[in-house]
């Protein structure tokens, strides 16, 4: 049975722009930029300054434990020392359901939250952050569910449980293509009535930057997003938030018998993993989720359920019949042309990216997905055209400092060789090991190659080295899951140091342990 479904990306564009009124008349006569913001906390021209970083939370406990609030409390013991979070995607599982949100978010981040000593009163649509949590949308916050499943089960857990999906974040709501995550994190100006709306945008519209007008986000008071892509400036380094699910399509399968043998290869492929979702369901139906062994097996068993869902849609895509014109160039476009304005701002000390679906990743089921390598391309294109504009600006530093994403449930920080772009040589971080079952890494190794196709003729050669990887390892007794988030400490100088600190935490023998792995100094002077 198909669990979820996942609206078109032009779905998706459209209907966050209807949301947040995109380039309304009023907004352009204000001279609104509706990717920007300001953070107004009255720290955010000092230069040293720190922030954390999560990702692909938004889960309920299992096996009694609740490893997404465990890090939320280790997060809380830095949280006077940092800024603001980043939050890497996948807020809400497993459909980005409004009905979530009070025990997978609000619960478990209360203490970032004004009123959060009372979670139970906070409306999902109405929180404020005390600590800023900027998010960006995830593949879970767009999803939704197919009307069979919905008139099958409704939100009946016993049911649910008959049909043999356990430990399953399915209720009766779906994302409603991405309206749950918009209502609760971004400016929903489209329920601002059309009388209210000009001073409405004059109250919380009126910071300047050099793009004109945007939102100012204060925290304890109002905290919304301007779009689902953004970016803002903090400390003499640009942020840019981006939204990976409208760039993620994989490539078009050729119309020719290479590309006809592949999609039989797709369908073979499809119908194994279905066998081994039967195999899997039915050793679920034998475990007893009340015994101790039998729930870390089912813990097990549901991480696996995760990934042949994941690799179910991975091929689906692969399936569809698209063309390039559903990729979303106009948010490409912004964030070039936002890339060459900051390297042209002597103000600018650095520079850092966040998105979901991650570019270079050695995780099992993650590191060769066709999304995975389309936003590696995407975003490739991008920074060829950055340093093609740009020339000799850049004095041989990369295009970004740090790319952060999530989508593969660990830590990893890996870095990019010599790919004959201009994405060499940067530094991408995986935050998505703080909630949500972790993964293991693949048994290929920590060098990533690629394969080039120069006018036909093909190359293989490495693009990046794995340097840290902190996943589930091990099992039975000996298996290991040790949770995490960052903490990144931005130095002072020019360009900007930044000091990565991975914080960790692990149950081990019943009980959680923190643990704080050796910092280390991402630095790219140039030259």
């Amino acid at each position: 049975m198909k669990l979820i479904s996942e609206p078109p990306i032009s779905v998706k564009i459209q209907k966050m722009k209807q949301r947040v009124r995109w380039q309304h008349s009023s907004i352009l006569q204000q001279g609104i930029d509706q990717t920007c913001m300001v953070i107004d906390d009255g720290n955010s021209e000092s230069p040293d300054f720190s922030f954390m970083v999560m990702g692909d939370t938004g889960t309920k406990s299992y096996s009694r434990h609740h490893p997404q609030r465990e890090v939320a409390k280790m997060m809380v013991n830095h949280g006077n020392d940092c800024r603001f979070v980043l939050h890497t995607g996948d807020v809400i599982y497993m459909v980005g359901s409004r009905e979530y949100y009070p025990a997978n978010f609000i619960e478990p981040y209360r203490e970032f939250l004004v009123g959060g000593h009372q979670p139970q009163n906070i409306a999902y649509d109405q929180m404020v952050f005390k600590l800023p949590i900027l998010p960006v949308l995830g593949n879970h916050d767009y999803y939704d569910v197919p009307l069979l499943y919905r008139l099958l089960t409704g939100p009946t857990l016993p049911l649910r449980r008959m049909l043999r999906y356990k430990d399953i974040e399915i209720g009766w709501h779906g994302s409603n293509q991405g309206d749950a995550y918009a209502r609760a994190f971004l400016d929903y100006l489209a329920a601002v009535s059309p009388s209210d709306l000009e001073g409405y945008l004059k109250q919380h519209y009126n910071a300047q930057t050099g793009t004109g007008k945007c939102l100012r986000y204060q925290p304890g008071n109002f905290t919304r997003l301007p779009n689902r892509y953004y970016n803002f400036c903090y400390g003499g380094i640009d942020f840019f938030a981006l939204d990976s699910n409208t760039f993620n399509t994989p490539d078009p399968l050729p119309h020719n018998q290479a590309g006809d043998d592949f999609r039989r290869e797709l369908g073979q492929r499809r119908q194994e993993i279905d066998q081994e979702e039967l195999r899997i369901l039915t050793e679920c139906d034998k475990l007893n989720p009340e015994k101790s062994d039998d729930a870390e097996l089912l813990a097990e068993l549901g991480a696996k359920l995760d990934q042949i869902n994941e690799v179910k849609i991975d091929i689906e895509k692969q399936l569809e019949s698209h063309t390039n014109t559903n990729v979303d160039f106009e948010q490409l476009n912004w964030l070039k042309e936002r890339l060459i304005s900051s390297w042209q701002n002597d103000a600018v000390r650095g520079r850092v990216i966040f998105f979901h679906h991650p570019p270079y990743v050695t995780e099992g089921s993650k590191w060769n997905q066709r999304q995975t390598l389309a936003v590696r391309h995407r975003l490739r294109d991008v920074f060829d055209e950055v340093a093609k504009s740009l020339g000799n600006i850049t004095q041989k530093r990369p295009i970004v400092d740090i790319i952060f994403s999530g989508h593969a449930h660990c830590f990893e920080h890996l870095q990019t060789v010599n790919t004959g772009h201009a994405d060499s040589y940067i530094n991408y971080i995986i935050a998505g090991g703080s909630g949500r079952r972790l993964r293991r890494q693949r048994q290929e190794g920590r060098e990533l190659l690629e394969t080039f196709n120069n006018n036909g003729d093909l190359s293989i050669r490495k693009v990046a080295d794995s340097l840290l990887y902190v996943g589930r390892s091990g099992s039975g007794f000996e298996s290991k899951q040790p949770y995490s988030c960052v903490r990144v400490d931005v130095l002072g100088g020019f360009p900007a140091k930044f000091m990565i600190t991975p914080l960790v935490t692990e149950l081990v023998a019943g009980k959680w342990c923190d643990r704080q792995l050796k910092p280390w100094i991402i630095y790219n002077p140039g030259g």
